[in-house]
């Protein structure tokens, strides 16, 4: 999936993002004249990781200047968030970030950064719905037949994410919560240790990206209960959404974005969110990601910045209702 999403996005960088605004401001012209670092606060091969490479090589080609992904994760994201959190706000230090963000607002009683206070919004990137597998090896081959047998067997299932407050945990906490269904959850260090132990059959179900599950679905390494948005996935169209199979109203998915340390210049702000979303408006790149499931979002750096504080209230609700808060 990576390698294939990356090369065409290449392609097309090569041909079509060599060119730079003609107007910009002078700051905004000057930067950047050093390589830029774009922090993901995940593990490697999770799509926060894969799609910062994308971008990383785009905005390489576009502005002349190096962007190189670092990798910082731990804690549930907290750990890289709060580098970019306390990095000079020069436009040399990027956030790629998710809901994960989001969520630990309200998740975590104590962090040592408020997102909204200490980042600003610099551009969103894409979406996708999530997916809910499980080992071949469950007795269950419909969601209803889970959700029973996880009634009837309550605490003794268990499902995998890649760490608290990520759209994964909290995917499978209102799962729980929506179903009355009573699964452990148990965290891992990133994505790909979560997707491994679900495919080794060490633990039962996951909720995980479209975008890095499909392949393991089609393979067989895993079954597929349902999708979790409030229609079906156009890459996994036999597949039912939860909200139709059996958990009315329910609906998550993961999204993308970068941020800046508060304070970075507006117009390298807005050179930024020009930039990605020339990336992500191009024909190619939207083809290259619907193809793996994912759903480009443009936004200006004031809309993205309402998206935020609008998810931030959203989680919150999902944290109370799960009782999912973590001290």
């Amino acid at each position: 999936m990576g390698c294939k999403l990356r090369s065409m996005v290449l392609a097309w960088a090569v041909a079509a993002l060599a060119q730079t605004p003609a107007a910009a401001p002078a700051q905004a012209q000057s930067w950047p004249s050093n390589p830029v670092k774009i922090v993901v606060p995940f593990g490697p091969g999770g799509p926060a990781d894969v799609y910062a490479r994308i971008l990383a090589q785009g905005l390489t080609e576009s502005l002349g200047q190096q962007f190189i992904v670092d990798d910082k994760p731990g804690a549930g994201g907290i750990i890289g968030t709060d580098m970019v959190a306390k990095a000079a706000p020069d436009g040399y230090t990027l956030l790629m970030m998710s809901n994960t963000q989001t969520t630990n607002e309200t998740l975590f009683a104590r962090k040592p950064y408020v997102l909204m206070r200490d980042l600003a919004a610099v551009a969103p990137v894409n979406s996708s719905d999530l997916v809910m597998v499980v080992h071949p090896s469950v007795k269950a081959r419909t969601l209803q037949e889970f959700i029973a047998l996880a009634k009837a067997n309550p605490g003794m299932l268990t499902y995998a994410s890649s760490g608290p407050g990520t759209p994964y945990h909290m995917a499978g906490e209102l799962f729980k919560a929506m179903s009355g269904t009573d699964i452990l959850h148990v965290p891992h260090k990133n994505s790909g240790e979560a997707r491994t132990d679900v495919m080794g059959g060490h633990v039962q179900m996951m909720f995980d990206a479209v975008t890095a599950m499909k392949g393991t679905i089609e393979a067989g390494e895993v079954r597929a209960l349902a999708t979790t948005g409030l229609t079906r996935s156009t890459v996994l169209p036999d597949v039912p959404t939860l909200n139709e199979a059996g958990v009315p109203g329910y609906e998550a998915t993961i999204w993308l974005g970068v941020m800046a340390p508060i304070g970075t210049p507006k117009d390298i702000v807005e050179r930024l969110n020009a930039e990605i979303g020339k990336i992500v408006a191009n024909p190619q790149t939207r083809k290259a990601w619907a193809e793996q499931g994912a759903v480009p979002m443009i936004m200006t750096p004031a809309a993205f910045d309402a998206f935020l504080r609008r998810d931030i209230e959203k989680w919150a609700k999902v944290v109370e209702l799960s009782g999912a808060r973590i001290q």
